[in-house]
């Protein structure tokens, strides 16, 4: 290995254990569960848990698929940048969760990009978005032949427009089972 993947995951390993410290749910007005971590920027939300009334930690062995699609499934990132975010581990712990315990399953992570740069770069970064949030499964314990990754890079964008906000919807990842 090369020492800049080798730093990498001590990095990662690193902020995986400081999101799995930190971490705490509450229950917001409608009674739904929310991770302390979650932030908001700009237009995209980049929350914990969505509605379904489970916490992570209710989520172990037993969590079946239908558990797994109440997460967030959509994972935003910032201008040019291929780096999960810390408010997106709890989801993503909670989706390696499912995907550990159930071996016959598999998740497809569709890269996206906004629509500055070229095709060519905004497929690569698309693909390192993809491939950002495949080693954060992988390092859960979750098998790689269980993990496929592809990029659309700007071909998809979920918002059409020349703004912040638009452009900040168009950069994610959306996991689909």
């Amino acid at each position: 290995m090369r020492v800049g993947n080798l730093k990498a995951i001590a990095i990662a390993a690193s902020v995986v254990w400081a999101a799995g410290c930190s971490t705490t749910s509450t229950t917001d007005d409608s009674g739904a569960m929310k991770d302390s971590s979650s932030t908001t920027q700009g237009s995209a939300t980049t929350s914990g848990a969505s509605g379904s009334g489970m916490s992570h930690g209710q989520m172990g062995d037993g969590m079946t698929k239908a558990d797994a699609m109440k997460l967030t499934s959509v994972f935003y990132f910032d201008f040019d940048k291929a780096v999960v975010k810390p408010a997106a581990l709890a989801d993503l712990e909670a989706h390696a969760k499912y995907l550990i315990s159930n071996p016959n399953a598999s998740v497809v992570l569709e890269g996206h990009a906004d629509e500055r740069g070229t095709r060519e770069y905004n497929m690569a970064l698309g693909e390192r978005r993809a491939k950002a949030v495949g080693r954060y499964l992988t390092v859960q314990g979750v098998s790689s032949s269980q993990i496929e990754t592809i990029s659309y890079g700007e071909e998809q964008p979920a918002m059409i427009g020349h703004s912040e906000a638009s452009w900040a919807k168009n950069r994610r990842v959306e996991l689909k089972y």
